[in-house]
């Protein structure tokens, strides 16, 4: 894995993935993926500090039985049903093993309407999230 190669010992992808994040949780809360528990705690206690909403979800096991393909490693789509975790359990299958978080921004990289504490457009949703992580530290 390319990350590894370049020194990564810990990742955090951020990406407008689903849509089926936006169903379950709007364009207020972003959806927080990952393992191992203590590195998803820490990206979650990092969010509180920068004042970011994020919920985490399941990946459970049973859900990679959705990804199983008869002709590929694994089905890149594999449909509505928990679409946005079967979409982080085919990211983290990219981890290498690495402590691994995802970040699904798709309801909450944009805002349709401006409000008191930001502007109608990119939010830039995460990144003060990335800043309270990289000031902590690893766990």
């Amino acid at each position: 894995m390319y990350a590894r190669q370049l020194g990564a010992t810990h990742l955090i992808d951020i990406a407008t993935l689903t849509g089926a994040i936006v169903v379950g949780l709007g364009k207020i809360t972003t959806g927080l993926f990952g393992t191992p528990q203590p590195w998803v705690d820490q990206i979650s206690r990092a969010a509180d500090r920068a004042g970011e909403k994020i919920w985490q979800l399941p990946i459970y096991d049973d859900y990679k039985e959705q990804l199983k393909s008869e002709i590929a490693d694994m089905v890149n789509s594999p449909g509505r049903p928990a679409g946005s975790i079967t979409a982080a359990l085919f990211l983290k299958e990219f981890a290498g093993g690495l402590p691994w978080a995802h970040l699904d921004i798709a309801g909450t990289a944009w805002a349709d309407e401006t409000k008191s504490y930001q502007a109608k457009g990119a939010t830039g949703a995460m990144i003060r999230t990335l800043i309270e992580v990289a000031r902590a530290g690893t766990p």
